[in-house]
């Protein structure tokens, strides 16, 4: 029992004997036996995230990522962006929004990328200390003492600063830009309504002729109703009517066309009523006790006189067909030219006032470019774009291209078609009273203007005429006409400022991120770590040896740590990988300079070690003390007796 007491005694005293010189700790490293002496070598540990495919291949595809979005912007505004299905595929979950599907998919596309990146960066800012103790010569708040992981990527930036760690500041720093790959990647694609312009065939079903019903007066009553209608209501021009044009009408096509427009080449006759003031003042002189006689001249010379009662009505209007100038007087009476005029009595002293307005309506047939609104089928621009050269009996014949006054009509004996003609005769020059009525100040306003009468006449005579014209100068045929449709169509188009905001960080992270893992990865080669750092058994496993955990006690906080291991340099041991302190406060005190190098490596030369004792220090022992490394030195020194 002595004898193994006496044993463990001796052996103690040898070690403790070549442990590092220190006041204020003994390390015993040199115990530890050297990696694969005792069998197989340990691997080096390695997570499956730091391997070379994905801390590689991370990066690559953020810059693909990037390069490709580039690419897709300018595909986008080439080509007005991308075709969106017309129906959602998605519609067997309820009614889901286009532009979260727009949304939702490519931020599923980016995170996981992001997600990886920024796994990556923790682990380069956990292995960090390790890189740096494998440096040696550092202090302790650069390496035991820090901690990026809790610091965050954010703080992490000072931190790498302040300690000039290039790789773990851009590590941090593209860590922090993929928190912005969200809301942009979020925000790149828009569903837009665009125009389009399609190709499409229309069936025209009216071309240029002479109706044949024209003398029931059926147009010229519903055109005139129309009028007094769009007057009462506000009404636009009519289907296939637009500006004095009157075109050939085709069948709209039935696809439904969100804001579509159709244009197509078809023909049209085009009215103009060609009105004018007088050249001078009308004039009234009374005929008998209550007519008076109403005389006026147009700008052509024609003189027209007509008579009526101003007993009967403060306001009265109509419209008289004027044989003349040239050789009017031997056309049909629906074919003179004709004079509105228009009486009332000033409000203020009841004294008479009268306007006249000479019109001399003329038509023309022309090849249009006719584009219509597929939702009201209203036309919204005529253009011509050619003469009609076809062959009809409007602009040739009998007819030969003079135009229907619209109001004055024959005598004719069927009662019905007379009434016809009597109420067209009464309602335009009606409507254009009633729409001076409707200006603030009343009719007043109208007459006191030069041109009051002579703009609401042309107008209102010009729709009455044009939608005539669309009944009694087309004739039923069907042909096939090609056409053009825009409409607004939903695409998918990528916007510009967070496209180029999320390729530019994408790049930028994909080039820094292959050049901080090719640098971190040579690094972290030259570590001896055969278990994850982070775990308290390895952090134990790398310090239990090396002396320096008995200046700390479990309950020092941070400063008290900093404290009590300032003056060490910390290292890792390049045989064991064991966690090392150098004791620079304690070990040159008092010495010189040979003495100092020898006390740094052991307390004397004499001193043996085990078989086992193949510490760094105490190789580097050997060598000053000029020791041969492989003389054997394990042999037990001769015992003493006692």
């Amino acid at each position: 029992m002595a004898t193994s007491d006496e044993s463990r005694i001796e052996s103690a005293d040898r070690y403790t004997d070549t442990t590092m010189a220190s006041k204020r700790y003994r390390e015993s490293t040199y115990l530890i036996p050297s990696p694969g002496s005792e069998g197989r070598s340990p691997k080096r540990f390695e997570p499956l995230i730091m391997r070379l495919p994905v801390v590689i291949g991370t990066p690559l595809i953020m810059l693909g990522l990037g390069v490709g979005l580039e690419i897709a912007i300018m595909i986008s505004n080439k080509n007005n962006g991308f075709k969106v299905p017309e129906s959602n595929i998605f519609d067997v979950f309820g009614d889901v929004s286009g532009q979260f599907l727009a949304s939702f998919f490519p931020t599923l596309l980016i995170m996981p990328v992001a997600f990886t990146w920024r796994e990556l960066d923790w682990m380069l800012r956990w292995y960090q200390p390790y890189i740096v103790l494998q440096k040696g010569n550092v202090k302790a708040e650069e390496s035991l003492l820090l901690d990026y992981i809790a610091l965050g990527p954010m703080l992490s930036l000072f931190r790498a600063m302040h300690y000039k760690h290039r790789v773990i500041f851009w590590s941090s720093f593209t860590a922090l830009l993929t928190y912005l790959f969200q809301p942009l990647t979020g925000s790149i694609f828009q569903i837009r309504q665009v125009p389009q312009t399609d190709t499409a065939f229309v069936t025209s079903i009216r071309s240029i002729g002479l109706s044949t019903d024209i003398s029931d007066l059926n147009s010229f009553i519903a055109a005139a109703g129309y009028v007094d209608a769009a007057v009462l209501h506000g009404l636009s021009d009519p289907p296939f009517v637009q500006g004095g044009w009157a075109t050939a009408e085709f069948v709209f096509p039935t696809n439904p066309y969100l804001n579509g427009t159709l244009s197509v080449n078809t023909s049209g006759i085009q009215t103009a009523v060609n009105c004018s003031n007088p050249s001078e003042p009308p004039t009234l002189t009374p005929v008998g006790p209550t007519s008076l006689n109403l005389t006026s001249k147009s700008v052509d010379g024609c003189v027209h006189s007509l008579t009526f009662d101003p007993t009967v009505s403060t306001q009265q209007y109509g419209v008289d067909n004027v044989p003349c100038p040239g050789d009017a007087s031997t056309l049909d009476v629906g074919l003179q030219p004709v004079m509105f005029w228009y009486f009332h009595l000033k409000a203020d002293d009841n004294s008479q006032q009268v306007k006249t307005i000479f019109c001399a309506p003329t038509i023309k047939a022309a090849e249009v470019q006719a584009i219509a609104n597929l939702n009201d089928g209203a036309l919204t621009k005529v253009t011509q774009v050619g003469d009609f050269q076809q062959d009809n009996n409007v602009t040739a014949g009998t007819q030969a291209g003079r135009a229907f006054n619209g109001v004055i009509f024959d005598n004719n004996a069927n009662p019905y078609i007379q009434a016809r003609a009597d109420a067209t005769r009464s309602i335009i020059p009606g409507a254009v009273f009633r729409s001076a009525s409707q200006l603030p100040n009343g009719p007043q306003s109208t007459f006191d203007r030069v041109n009051g009468f002579l703009d609401l006449t042309s107008t209102l005579y010009t729709r009455h005429l044009s939608i005539t014209a669309k009944s009694v100068f087309f004739v039923n045929t069907n042909t096939t006409l090609p056409a053009s449709v825009v409409s607004l169509v939903p695409r998918l188009k990528i916007d510009a400022l967070p496209a180029h905001a999320l390729a530019l960080l994408l790049i930028l992270t994909g080039i820094l991120g292959v050049f901080l893992h090719v640098i971190n990865r040579r690094r972290r080669k030259q570590l001896l770590l055969a278990a994850p750092p982070g775990s308290i058994a390895a952090v134990v496993a790398l310090t239990s040896r090396s002396g320096f955990g008995e200046l700390l006690l479990p309950y020092d906080d941070e400063a008290t740590l900093e404290k009590k291991l300032d003056g060490l340099r910390f290292r890792l041991d390049r045989r064991t990988g064991a966690i090392m302190a150098d004791d620079l406060a304690t070990e040159r005190e008092g010495l010189g300079p040979d003495e100092a190098m020898l006390t740094l490596l052991g307390k004397g030369h004499h001193d043996r070690a085990t078989g086992n004792s193949q510490a760094s220090s105490y190789l580097a022992y050997q060598a000053a003390a000029g020791i041969l490394p492989w003389e054997p030195s394990w042999e037990q020194a001769p015992r003493t007796p006692r």
